[in-house]
């Protein structure tokens, strides 16, 4: 079925991503940013909402700073997308040379002791390089995912990120095998800023309510597990990549879910005024508004 003649679009977009994946970083990084400001021009809606959401979460910056902030974040997004051939077939050893891991013996510590651990990973435009490099040369993991509509796309980022040993679990599966790898000693990547819609907690995320899958203190409660924060930020210039590991959240969970849920939030909140130009600004975060509060985002064209 994969071989049918409608997807052999889709495998010469493989097949271009593979290629670029094989050129230096460097010049990908470039490649990239030019590709993303330009890209800037053409964007439409998603430039909207990256830009609504910049004047909800960064109130403090001037209109001239956000959109140069703006500016910046499609660059990233350019790096991200030229980059993703590096991710799905990059050597442990091009891997190492390329991501640099800051605080590393926080992770070390927990693996060594045998604890169950939970990645929070939020929506930084290097995750999936970090990924990749984690699973290679740290452990392999465990993680959710949506499948993508696109048949030939689907099985190559899956081929992808599997490709270390890390396993994959649908957002619809039994949850409770994921749980189980878990509590046996596979870290589990937990994404966790996406519009929760209306089965979401309302809680607080740069001082608007946002609705947020309330899971992170459950899975934590479920696998008995640590929770180390995770950031997978692009070094300026072709550096490569760091990925960023902090202390595990002291007393969590708390058996709360809206107090678990709404740290959460703060913590996500806080990385990304760190390095405001690579969070995923053009995801409609607040998507879903409160009983009788208008929406936030342009209507999508039809």
């Amino acid at each position: 079925m994969l071989l049918h003649p409608r997807h052999w679009p889709s495998w010469l977009l493989v097949g271009l991503i593979e290629l670029l994946g094989r050129l230096p970083f460097a010049l990908l990084w470039w490649l990239g940013q030019a590709l993303g400001r330009l890209t800037y021009g053409f964007s439409g809606t998603r430039r909207l909402v990256a830009r609504r959401n910049l004047e909800c979460c960064l109130p403090e910056f001037d209109a001239g700073a956000r959109e140069s902030l703006l500016r910046a974040h499609f660059g990233w997004l350019g790096v991200a997308a030229l980059t993703q051939g590096v991710g799905w077939s990059a050597s442990r050893a091009r891997l190492a040379r390329l991501v640099r891991f800051r605080n590393r013996e926080i992770l070390d510590r927990c693996l060594e002791a045998g604890e169950p651990i939970i990645l929070l990973v939020p929506h930084f435009v290097g995750l999936e390089l970090g990924g990749a490099a984690f699973t290679a040369l740290a452990h392999p993991g465990a993680y959710m995912y949506q499948r993508i509509r696109n048949p030939v796309i689907e099985w190559r980022v899956r081929r992808a990120r599997q490709r270390f040993g890390s396993l994959a679990f649908e957002r619809q599966d039994d949850l409770r095998a994921l749980v189980r790898v878990l509590r046996a000693g596979t870290p589990f990547f937990y994404l966790p800023d996406q519009d929760g819609g209306r089965r979401g907690l309302f809680v607080p995320l740069c001082g608007l309510s946002a609705s947020t899958v309330p899971m992170l203190g459950r899975f934590a409660a479920l696998g008995r597990a640590r929770v180390i924060p995770t950031f997978a930020w692009f070094l300026p210039r072709g550096q490569g990549l760091e990925l960023c590991f902090g202390e595990p959240l002291a007393n969590f969970p708390s058996g709360e879910a809206e107090v678990d849920t709404a740290r959460m939030n703060a913590l996500i909140e806080t990385a990304m005024r760190e390095m405001p130009a690579q969070y995923f600004w053009v995801h409609r975060r607040f998507k879903t508004r409160p009983p009788g509060e208008p929406p936030l985002y342009p209507r999508r064209r039809r």
